[in-house]
């Protein structure tokens, strides 16, 4: 099993002091997690991507592509790029690039996203969700697999044999269809033989099991391999030297971060029992020390029927630097090993 990170390059404000971190120093930091990812022995690194004030990520490439300077065997990817409201064109020549420059360890995880601030940014129509995504899948895969492309759709203009340059050094390169808990996502993913990453960020992650044994189903059924129909997830978690610590320290920005997008959502506030309920032995959160975690994981893997890849999503908490740094050496020295 891989065992990484995922971050949105959040910039939100501290919940005790209203203070937060230039955009500057939010990603300096954020790019020595990384590194430090890197060094640690992690397998990936992720970068969301958004349209909102309190997220550095719509950039994603450009920010990976930072970290490629710095780093030698971590691999980088996207976590998710909105495929719904991107060229397609311009994404594979993004992540080539990426691809290029980090000599072979850029993937991409493609999604719908779960904000929606990027359809009106781009002049897309809301009500043209799902047909964007499928269409722009589409031909995304069909550049992976051709230099000269034939393709006609329905939102963007046809390609008649035009070639996509550069090539990544990766043939073919590495393209995940990220999902939440929409069934025909999954079997969209099966269908198309692609691996698939499950975002799981509440109640119980065995409740996923039928699903993901859906698209396994439908990749069966149109003929992929069994090995490659990979399954990994992105769950948020922390680790601190002590459970107690990791819970303490995360619960404060984890809450303010989620009570803020429930009142977009018309979900009530978050309170401390249903965090400690979801950080218990069979929910969706990973915090605790790094015995607590290695085996909340172990339990995930099998609730789920076998994971290729877990990531850690820690950003959505405001955290000192010092202590993300940590609960990232504790991920790769300690949690890693037990779980391997």
């Amino acid at each position: 099993m891989q065992i990484g990170i995922d971050s949105f390059a959040a910039s939100i404000s501290d919940p005790a002091t209203g203070l937060r971190l230039e955009p500057v120093e939010r990603l300096g930091n954020l790019l020595a997690e990384i590194e430090l990812a890197d060094q640690v022995g992690l397998d990936v690194f992720g970068i969301g991507e958004h349209h909102r004030e309190e997220f550095l990520d719509s950039a994603p490439a450009v920010i990976l592509a930072a970290a490629a300077t710095r780093t030698k065997n971590i691999r980088l990817g996207s976590a998710v790029t909105v495929l719904s409201a991107a060229d397609p064109v311009r994404v594979f020549q993004e992540f080539a690039t990426l691809d290029l420059i980090s000599h072979g360890r850029a993937e991409i995880v493609a999604g719908r996203g779960s904000f929606i601030e990027s359809y009106p940014l781009f002049g897309l129509k809301l009500e043209d969700y799902d047909s964007l995504f499928a269409e722009k899948l589409d031909l995304l895969l069909k550049i992976r697999a051709n230099i000269n492309v034939h393709w006609s759709g329905t939102h963007r203009a046809p390609l008649t044999g035009q070639a996509v340059y550069p090539r990544p050094l990766q043939n073919p390169l590495p393209i995940w269809v990220g999902v939440g808990g929409t069934p025909a996502s999954f079997v969209r993913a099966g269908t198309l033989g692609l691996p698939l990453m499950v975002a799981i960020i509440g109640g119980e992650p065995r409740r996923f099991r039928p699903l993901i044994e859906m698209y396994r189903e439908a990749g069966r059924r149109t003929g992929h391999p069994s090995d490659q129909l990979s399954v990994g997830l992105h769950a948020i978690g922390f680790i601190g030297d002590t459970t107690a610590q990791a819970a303490d320290d995360f619960y404060p920005g984890y809450a303010h971060t989620f009570t803020e997008i429930g009142k977009e959502r018309g979900w009530p506030p978050t309170t401390r029992a249903q965090f400690d309920a979801l950080r218990g032995p069979t929910g969706a959160l990973l915090i605790g020390d790094a015995e607590t975690v290695a085996e909340k994981i172990l339990y995930v893997n099998e609730a789920l029927g076998g994971l290729a890849r877990i990531t850690f999503q820690m950003g959505v908490s405001t955290l000192p630097h010092e202590k993300m740094l940590r609960a990232i050496e504790i991920l790769g020295t300690q949690v890693a090993p037990r779980v391997r």
